[in-house]
């Protein structure tokens, strides 16, 4: 259902009964966990997350390991934000 890079490709599906008798098959958010970060980036003007994730994770696709590192649900929650956590996990360096 969902790409091997992506943070729901792991997440049991299941299904959801709608109003009109037919089921739809849906997955629980990923709800955040505690921050762990290997260090902070200082946003440069206005750098777009995927941008910061092709940096540091290796994958433009992967700007939601930010957001898991950062506890935010939506990539809007930090899309503003001055400093962005790096994960531990990240290929680049802070």
């Amino acid at each position: 259902m969902f790409f091997s890079g992506s943070r729901y490709a792991a997440m049991a599906a299941y299904s959801f009964p709608r109003p009109d008798g037919s089921t739809v098959a849906v997955v629980s958010i990923p709800l955040p966990g505690a921050a762990v970060v290997q260090g902070y980036y200082r946003r440069q003007g206005i750098e777009r997350l995927d941008h910061i994730a092709n940096r540091y994770v290796g994958d433009p696709t992967g700007f939601w390991r930010l957001c898991d590192a950062n506890n935010a649900i939506i990539p809007d929650a930090l899309a503003n934000a001055d400093l962005v956590g790096i994960p531990v996990n990240a290929t680049g360096g802070v």
